[in-house]
């Protein structure tokens, strides 16, 4: 019995990853099991949690703000700043005096037994010499930090976390700093937690992880496990009806992972396949592990063996020496693939990291510009994905409710992830039921995002 914290009102807010939600996910379950309330984070509490996020500088920025702003909302709260802005910007944590209690990525697991034992003694543990922020362990281990989920976050789908840390070291990233090295979870810890969310009712699971497609490469020998064989697995598990995986590299699009996953049959036709760059001289200054010739073949691959599978990926605008060749190089060729989606990023230098201290950096201006290009080019390509479904059978997961132009519609995704609404008042109305999956035929777009039913 954790005595010292029963009660308390706790707000916590998440930035970041997938990987990060469902730690969060886990964290508040934790502390609900030891006794805590979780609130909303408009409102006064007694702790606020945020868990952070350091892929880049704005996102250290937003990480800080949301620190400082849980103070201003209660004085004598404890802040508890988590995660990756804590390993990566150590020395700044340490100082500042917003921040009462800072935990480290492999230490979320322990968040309730680690407030209790701050509040036990609360007067010893902070020491105002180092801005009042008691800090706990920071370094990383080579063992993967067990985390389940016991209840489903959700109605519909659960994020499952399989994997963390990463060995690339692009150029532009500090995460393999923020999270470690590779490190895979137990294969059979991934079913059990699959098989429980089941049976309370989950009807997708959202395979994910930092490097995803590394998984099982730290396994040692005797245990040829990679993601696809955990995937087959999954499958076998009755109520999952649904298989969605997290982004993955296109390396891992081989010839005889593409023809394993499509015989996988729960396991949803929607890819984030990483990419941030379709110009093969800035992919070497960024140090990615593939050419846009392997990119486009790992692409015709997927469509091969799946039926007009969602190709969505991220794309890097403005990185050093980027030149209107090589921009004009990546328009072309994500213009030739034809993405479901894709997130247009600027380039923003990332202190710590080898592209910050490259010359040739670009103006805002100039990743605005090229920013906006791509921008239209993936909301004319989206619209085009989408209408090509018009009139066709499709299988909907219904989630919530939403209301738009001040009409209610009740809102769902299709097994590529295209999001359709449903009209109060239709008999596909009346059907949806959130958590449920029923089949429905679209009419049109009520928005260029939403197909209407």
């Amino acid at each position: 019995m954790l005595k010292n914290i029963q009660g308390l009102r706790v707000a916590m807010h998440n930035l970041g990853c997938k990987v990060n939600s469902y730690e969060m996910d886990v964290m508040a379950q934790k502390l609900v099991d030891a006794g805590c309330v979780i609130v909303p984070f408009h409102d006064k509490a007694d702790v606020y949690v945020i868990n952070t996020c350091t892929v880049t500088n704005i996102a250290d920025r937003k990480s800080r703000q949301m620190l400082h702003r849980s103070k201003k909302e209660n004085p004598e709260a404890v802040v508890v700043a988590v995660g990756c802005y804590v390993e990566t910007g150590f020395e700044g944590v340490k100082k500042d005096e917003c921040i009462d209690l800072a935990i480290g990525n492999n230490k979320k697991s322990e968040i309730a037994e680690i407030l209790d034992e701050f509040f036990s003694a609360r007067g010893d543990v902070v020491d105002k010499t180092l801005g009042g922020t008691s800090v706990i362990d920071i370094n990383h281990t080579n063992e993967y930090e067990n985390m389940r989920l016991t209840e489903l976050p959700e109605h519909t789908r659960a994020y499952i976390k399989v994997q963390d840390g990463c060995n690339q070291f692009c150029t532009y990233c500090v995460i393999p700093y923020a999270r470690g090295r590779v490190r895979s979870r137990d294969m059979n810890d991934v079913l059990e937690e699959i098989k429980d969310l089941s049976a309370k009712g989950c009807k997708e699971v959202v395979i994910t992880g930092i490097h995803v497609g590394s998984y099982g490469m730290d396994f040692k020998e005797g245990q040829p496990v990679n993601l696809v064989d955990l995937l087959e697995k999954v499958e076998e598990i009755p109520g999952i009806e649904r298989i969605r995986l997290g982004s993955i590299e296109p390396r891992f699009i081989t010839k005889e992972n593409a023809e394993r996953m499509a015989a996988i049959k729960k396991l949803c036709p929607h890819f984030h396949l990483s990419l941030q760059s379709g110009c093969d001289s800035v992919l070497k200054r960024m140090n990615r592990h593939y050419t846009a010739k392997e990119y486009m073949d790992s692409v015709a691959l997927l469509r091969k063996v799946f039926d007009r599978p969602a190709i969505t990926t991220d794309v890097i605008v403005g990185f050093p020496g980027e030149t209107k060749e090589e921009f004009e190089e990546c328009r072309k060729f994500v213009e030739e693939i034809g993405f479901y989606e894709m997130h247009v990023f600027k380039y923003s230098p990332r202190k710590g990291t080898v592209a910050a201290g490259m010359p040739d950096q670009l103006t805002d201006r100039q990743k605005s510009e090229r920013s906006d290009v791509l921008i239209d080019l993936t909301e004319r390509d989206s619209v085009c994905y989408r209408e090509a479904f018009i009139g066709q059978e499709l299988s909907v997961l219904w989630e919530d409710e939403e209301t738009i132009d001040g009409r209610k519609y009740m809102i769902g995704h299709t097994d590529r992830y295209v999001r359709v609404a449903a009209p109060e008042g239709s008999k596909e109305y009346e059907n949806a039921v959130s958590g449920q999956i029923t089949v429905v035929c679209p009419k049109g777009l009520v928005k260029p995002d939403t197909l209407l039913i």
